[in-house]
């Protein structure tokens, strides 16, 4: 057995994790340990509290945390809390979001916040019985779930509406319970999954004892219960318009007409072709994910929903859309946002905890239209530069900026270069023989 497998590993104090990993896979173990262990928090309770998000950790793994200023949506003015390792995504939101401010700022609306979960099971009994007493089964679910649910109802939420979807035709004996619900501020799935697996045992029960069904009839296989992250029905949208004639004009000597018709056609291209579309929309999720990260909401469930939704008519599109009517030009996005603000690790990490103060303490809703109206910002920026000076313009400078710290450039050094490369091609030899010749 290689020395590189270990039995127990997890019940290892975190020195000891440390150490083995260090052993066991680094050529330099000290260096290794040492790097590891500078990032951890100097606040042992704080540490503590980060062990607890995940499992044999060895460090923390640190990530920018800044804002975007000047976000006014729906005549409130926020600073939007970004956590994003890429070049200039933050100025980029912060430019968009400046430039809408004095063209009447962002506006969204929650179309809708139902959440959904599924109880998939095998049968091989009569679905024509099991309809005829499927309110009383109903019935006996909520009735069942109902000390999972009632703090949830207390608060306005709880389960909307259970439905027997029939999928034998694809897969024999195939079944599902597809289950409605609203979580209020809570993203929910913890609630959701509890009272799925409720809903499966009572479930089995029913069909185990109700008179109905016929012996041949009581066996039923519950094979998983589970939410979805797939929410098309816990909406947002969020839209920017200004008549065509306040978009510019552009130091490219673009027109604002000429800018707008550039503009809609790169979007209906995203909306034509799944390469550009995936592009596109990743776009998006640089702002959508940097607040969704910042508030200690769950980007991969939000990607994977939008993602969907994105290809809900078969074909990838674009979430974003654009057009110009009556001389006005109106740019806006819907996204499937399922995002708490209680529960989870939203009051758990500090840092999240200042994001929502930082943002109000919104409510999920509101928080639905922050996110998908900094999604929007990122996305507009992008065309824009796309569109009129190109998207590299801004990412070089940030490039520049990487390689001079990778380089070690002083303070004095590094503005030296900004200038000096200004206009010129940026690569890391380039930067470096500048630096050597600049230092002697």
């Amino acid at each position: 057995m290689s020395n590189k497998t270990i039995s127990g590993f997890s019940k290892l104090p975190k020195p000891d994790k440390v150490k083995w990993v260090a052993e066991q896979f680094f050529q330099n173990p000290a260096e290794a340990t040492q790097e590891l262990m500078r990032w951890w928090n100097p606040d042992e309770e704080q540490q503590r509290l980060l062990d607890g998000f995940s499992e044999n950790t060895l460090s923390n793994f640190p990530m920018p945390f800044g804002i975007a200023p000047n976000f006014m949506i729906n005549g409130k003015v926020y600073a939007v809390p970004m956590v994003i390792e890429e070049s200039s995504v933050v100025a980029a939101a912060s430019s968009a979001a400046k430039y809408w401010l004095d063209r009447g700022g962002f506006h969204a609306k929650v179309l809708g916040t139902k959440k959904l979960g599924q109880v998939h099971f095998s049968w091989n009994g009569d679905v024509r019985k099991l309809e005829s007493v499927f309110e009383e089964l109903k019935t006996e679910l909520l009735q069942d779930a109902a000390p999972i649910t009632a703090n949830m109802e207390k608060r306005g939420g709880g389960v909307t509406g259970i439905e027997l979807l029939d999928f034998t035709v694809q897969e024999p004996r195939y079944y599902q319970l597809k289950v409605s619900f609203e979580t209020c501020d809570s993203m929910g799935a913890n609630f959701i999954n509890s009272v799925l697996e409720c809903f499966a045992k009572t479930l089995d029960r029913f069909i185990a004892t109700h008179p109905v069904f016929d012996d041949g009839e009581r066996d039923v296989s519950i094979i998983m219960s589970i939410l979805s992250n797939y929410t098309p029905e816990c909406l947002v949208r969020a839209w920017v318009e200004c008549p065509v004639d306040k978009l510019g004009p552009f130091n490219n000597g673009l027109s604002a007409a000429e800018l707008a018709e550039k503009f809609r056609k790169a979007v209906r291209i995203a909306y034509l072709d799944p390469h550009r579309a995936t592009t596109h929309n990743k776009g998006i999720f640089n702002g959508v994910d940097a607040v969704v990260l910042a508030t200690a909401n769950d980007f991969r469930a939000v990607e994977a929903g939008c993602h969907t939704y994105a290809a809900r008519d078969g074909h990838y599109r674009s979430l974003s859309h654009c057009t110009i009517e009556n001389g006005i030009f109106r740019f806006w996005l819907d996204l499937p946002l399922a995002l708490g603000t209680v529960g989870g690790l939203t009051k758990l990490h500090p840092i999240a905890k200042l994001s929502l103060e930082m943002l109000g303490n919104p409510s999920a809703e509101e928080l639905m239209m922050i996110i998908a109206s900094t999604g929007l910002a990122q996305n507009f920026a992008a065309v824009r530069s796309l569109v009129t000076t190109g998207i590299q313009a801004g990412h070089m400078k940030m490039h520049l900026a990487n390689i001079l710290n990778h380089l070690g450039a002083n303070a004095a050094e590094a503005a030296e270069a900004m200038q000096y490369f200004e206009g010129k091609a940026v690569s890391f030899t380039a930067v470096r023989e500048y630096l050597e010749g600049v230092r002697g």
